[in-house]
Formats: C-alpha cells, structure tokens, sequence
C-alpha cells in the first residue's frame, strides 16, 4: 500500500512538473526542475524515506540549476558573438555578366574593409569594384 501511494504521489509531481516547467524561461530553471525530479527519485529509491527523497531532491535541483545555467552562459556567448560578426560585416552583391548574383561578405578590418579572399580595401568597396574578383 506505501508503495503504491509513493508512486501515485511521484507520477503526480511528475506530472504537475512537467506542466510548470513548460512555462521555463531558460535552461537554468529547465535544469533545476529536472534536477529536482531525478534527485527525488533516485534519493527515494536510495533510502526509501523522505529524508533521502529530499536530499536527493535538493541535490538534483542544485545540480541541474548549475548545469543549465552553464547551457545559458554557451548560447549567450554564442548569440554575442553573432552580433559582433554581424556588426563588423557587410554583405555586398556583385551581379554578373549573365545576370546572376553573387553575395560578398566583406569584414571590417582597422579603418577599411577585408574581402573573403584576402583583399584589402580603403572604403567598403563597390559592386564594381568587386566584380573583378568575385564576378564574371
């Protein structure tokens, strides 16, 4: 009967957690929630008391916070780094003979403007200017 009453009251907080943690803004609180979850299993299981389903808990839910705080850090720094690429970037389109167009990213570099195969320019570059290079 005990057991069976653990498991209705786990596969209810599963549950209710499931449901709470979609509203989750990032991965820190996704973690702690999940953290949390398994910590209390694995301490349920492990002691089979409610003191080591709280520790378990407890540790889970540190555990997970710190682990999807890291998982935050590693897309900020990953969407910081977009932005710069894209601030220190300009995308030029050279149209061809045949009407085509080819797209060249040009990277700011000291005052003027670096091409993708190694070209230096004083001022961003023209699609004139580009279309001996890149064009045909």
């Amino acid at each position: 009967m005990f057991k069976q009453i653990i498991t209705i009251v786990l596969t209810l907080t599963l549950s209710w957690t499931t449901i709470f943690s979609a509203g989750c803004q990032n991965d820190a609180q996704n973690g702690a929630v999940l953290g949390g979850l398994i910590g209390a299993g694995v301490g349920q299981l492990a002691g089979r008391d409610t003191e080591a389903t709280l520790i378990g808990a407890a540790v889970g839910t540190g555990a997970g916070y710190i682990i999807g705080n890291e998982s935050d850090k590693t897309k900020t720094q990953t969407q910081m780094y977009a932005m710069r690429n894209d601030i220190n970037s300009q995308i030029v389109n050279v149209t061809n003979s045949n009407g085509s167009i080819v797209q060249v990213r040009l990277r700011r570099y000291g005052v003027g403007w670096l091409g993708t195969r190694g070209e230096y320019y004083p001022t961003l570059p023209t699609s004139g200017q580009l279309r001996p290079v890149y064009g045909f």
